[in-house]
């Protein structure tokens, strides 16, 4: 991927992404400093207590602000929608959204609300994913019958 020990130039309001492994990535929003240290605000997961009967998966959440080098050594700026959405002014509309949602927990399913969602959301106003894209048509066929029958 070209990312060994990259440390790309970072402006608040960059989606950061940290590679996990081929098919996807950790996603955050870079913040800026505070007292000389590098943060970026991203969405945490574990799993959740409840369960979603949809994909059998919850996951429970929240947007957390950590040290840049704390989510991994290895990351990109990744801006991915910039040929079809704005950035949004991180200012007056990225930060004071990404401060009003720190220490909120959410429980969502993955492919409807993941890192790459959130990163994209606090950048563009819309939610993107472009890895869960390029799985859903593979899984997707798999619930047809089930959302048919209305078992899901």
């Amino acid at each position: 991927m070209g990312l060994k020990n990259s440390h790309p130039k970072l402006f608040p309001g960059d989606i950061v992404e940290y590679p996990r492994n081929k098919y996807f990535s950790h996603f955050g929003i870079y913040y800026g400093e505070r007292d000389g240290v590098p943060y970026v605000a991203h969405l945490t997961s574990r799993d959740s207590d409840n369960k979603l009967l949809l994909f059998g998966r919850a996951l429970r959440s929240e947007v957390k602000l950590d040290p840049l080098d704390l989510l991994g050594k290895t990351y990109k700026v990744n801006n991915m929608l910039e040929d079809s959405y704005p950035a949004r002014d991180f200012y007056s509309v990225v930060k004071p959204s990404i401060d009003d949602m720190l220490g909120r927990e959410v429980t969502f399913d993955i492919l409807f609300h993941n890192s790459e969602h959130q990163a994209t959301l606090f950048r563009y106003g819309v939610k993107k994913s472009e890895q869960i894209n390029k799985v859903y048509k593979h899984i997707m066929p798999a619930w047809k019958k089930l959302f048919d029958k209305k078992q899901l």
